[in-house]
C-alpha cells in the first residue's frame, strides 16, 4: 500500500500572513477517494525553557480564540527558511528577554494532523540568562517560574489548557521520572 496521497486538484482558498487555507481533492492509501481542507502552515518551535535553579519558565498571554489568558510554553511560527535551533533563541529572546547558551532539539509533533499541516519542534533551553524581551506590537506577555512540583499541581487541576505547553511538560515529567 502506497504511504503518500496522491492530489488530483488543490485551490488556495485564503493565503495569508502564517497561513494557507486550501481545498483538495485527493486519493489516499487504500484508494480511497477524498476531499480534505487543509490548512498549510510552515511550523513552528516550543521552547522548554530550564532557568539556571532548576525551575520552568512560562509565558501567560491573551489567546482571541480561546476566550482566555493561558499559561504556555515559549513558542511561535518559523520564518521561511529558518533552522529550528535559531527560531528558539528567537523566540525565547523576543518573548523572554532570556537567552540560552544551550538549545536542544527534542522531537516534532503535529498538533492537528487532520487538517493542519504545522509541524511543531519541542526544544529544550538551557543556560539561560536575561537580557531584554522584544515582544511584537500585538503582544502582552507576562513570564513566571515554575518549579517542578508547581508544574504538577497544575496539570492536576486541570490549570494547563494548551496542547504544545502539555506535550512539552508532560514530556518533560515523563523524561524526567524515566532518568531516575
Amino acid at each position: 500500500m502506497p504511504s503518500r496521497a496522491r492530489v488530483l486538484s488543490s485551490k488556495t482558498l485564503y493565503n495569508g500572513r502564517l497561513l494557507q487555507v486550501k481545498l483538495d481533492r485527493i486519493i489516499e492509501p487504500g484508494n480511497i477517494q477524498a476531499e480534505r481542507e487543509v490548512v498549510a502552515h510552515r511550523g513552528s518551535v516550543v521552547i522548554l525553557p530550564f532557568l539556571p535553579n532548576g525551575r520552568v519558565l512560562l509565558v501567560r498571554q491573551f489567546r482571541y480564540p480561546a476566550g482566555q489568558p493561558l499559561w504556555e510554553l515559549v513558542a511561535g511560527s518559523m520564518e521561511a527558511g529558518e533552522s529550528v535551533v535559531r527560531a528558539a533563541h528567537r523566540e525565547l529572546l523576543e518573548e523572554t528577554g532570556y537567552r540560552a547558551t544551550s538549545m536542544k532539539a527534542i522531537f516534532s509533533f503535529y498538533p492537528s494532523p487532520g487538517f493542519l499541516t504545522e509541524r511543531m519542534h519541542l526544544v529544550e533551553a538551557r543556560g539561560l540568562t536575561l537580557s531584554k524581551a522584544h515582544p511584537e506590537n500585538d503582544e502582552r506577555i507576562e513570564t513566571r517560574e515554575f518549579s517542578i512540583s508547581q508544574v504538577k499541581k497544575l496539570l492536576l487541576a486541570k490549570k494547563l489548557k494548551d496542547g504544545k505547553t502539555l506535550v512539552g511538560l508532560l514530556w518533560r515529567l515523563f523524561a524526567g521520572d524515566a532518568k531516575g
